[in-house]
């Protein structure tokens, strides 16, 4: 099979490019990537020179590109979105431009070419539910950021595809996921690396926000599952069973680091921050056979030791990047290496 993968070079994106590549040995992958901030080249370093892989940087509202990527291929997987509920807050266009239109540019050519694609959406589509799971993929979808009312506007176009012109499109909807090469603007790489340079930790509210935690390489087993075995039309939920608090996993952090709660500076909390997120994932477990391979003491401690391992990875980021700088000044009120203080 030849898979096109969009967004490949980004984080969950480049995981699922591993798996098919390490995995599957009869399959190629083409990544179509734009590399915009969080799309890094170096996270495909090891697949350079496999006659298997092709890179193509470009992006996905290019419609003549993806037409002819698209023909060539078997397959599409779509990672490519802006993914940042705070970056969503700032500029709600730019997640409309990705998460949408791009999204249909896909689409329209899988549909005339007559492929299959997976559309990789999120658990945040289903808002915010104060106790409990949502029972099935049928529960009323109810986003309340821009970023989840955008991949939920990019689903109910696969849905329509599906249903208007029998396009086959699959729409998988996974839980917070953490692991290797996360852009540290995210939680738990953003932690780390600010706890080992003894930076503040900005926690927003009182950081008893829950969510399930995934690591990214059981992320990307299930996706390819759902591509392999799916049935056309259907969306399935991607969870762990590892719900936690965000003020449990950052002492979890800590206390993995040798580090103590100190470091802790809890934030004014962000606009419609969603208090809970809890699906039900039987569908997937009963019909695909998927289940995640670690459990939540695994998937934090895998992900931590990694950013631990490789200090480059972070540095070329968070030292050699104007723009990362630029951007947590804006969210926090602070310079990365300031005192936690707001300036005016």
């Amino acid at each position: 099979m030849h898979i096109l993968v969009t967004g490949g070079a980004g984080f969950i994106g480049s995981h699922y490019v591993d798996l098919v590549l390490e995995q599957h040995a009869d399959d190629r992958v083409t990544v179509l990537d734009a590399l915009t901030y969080a799309g890094n080249r170096t996270n495909l370093a090891r697949h350079e020179g496999d006659p298997r892989f092709r890179f193509v940087h470009g992006s996905i509202s290019d419609a003549a590109l993806v037409d002819v990527l698209v023909a060539d291929a078997d397959a599409v997987v779509n990672f490519a979105a802006e993914t940042h509920v705070d970056r969503s807050l700032q500029a709600p266009d730019v997640f409309l431009r990705s998460n949408v239109e791009g999204v249909y540019i896909l689409l329209d050519a899988v549909r005339r070419h007559d492929r299959r694609m997976v559309q990789v959406s999120t658990d945040e589509v289903y808002g915010d539910i104060p106790e409990g799971h949502f029972s099935t993929e049928d529960d009323p979808i109810a986003p309340r950021s821009p970023y989840s009312a955008a991949k939920a506007g990019g689903e109910l176009f696969c849905r329509s595809f599906a249903i208007s012109f029998g396009t086959d499109v699959l729409i998988t909807r996974g839980c917070n996921t953490i692991g290797p090469r996360q852009y540290p603007e995210k939680l738990v790489p953003l932690f780390v690396s600010n706890a080992l340079r003894g930076e503040p930790l900005p926690v927003y509210g009182d950081g008893m926000q829950i969510r399930d935690w995934l690591h990214a390489a059981d992320h990307a087993r299930a996706i390819d599952r759902v591509l392999r075995q799916g049935r056309a039309g259907e969306i399935y939920n991607i969870g762990a069973g590892n719900e936690r608090a965000n003020i449990d996993v950052v002492r979890a952090v800590l206390r993995r680091l040798g580090k103590d709660d100190t470091l802790i500076r809890h934030v004014p909390d962000r606009p419609g921050h969603d208090r809970r997120y809890a699906l039900s994932w039987e569908k997937i477990r009963n019909e695909l056979g998927w289940e995640p391979a670690r459990d939540f003491g695994q998937t934090l401690h895998e992900t931590i030791d990694w950013y631990v391992n490789n200090p480059a990875w972070l540095k070329a980021i968070r030292d050699d990047s104007t723009a990362f700088n630029d951007y947590y000044r804006q969210q926090y009120g602070w310079r990365l290496g300031a005192a936690p203080v707001q300036e005016g």
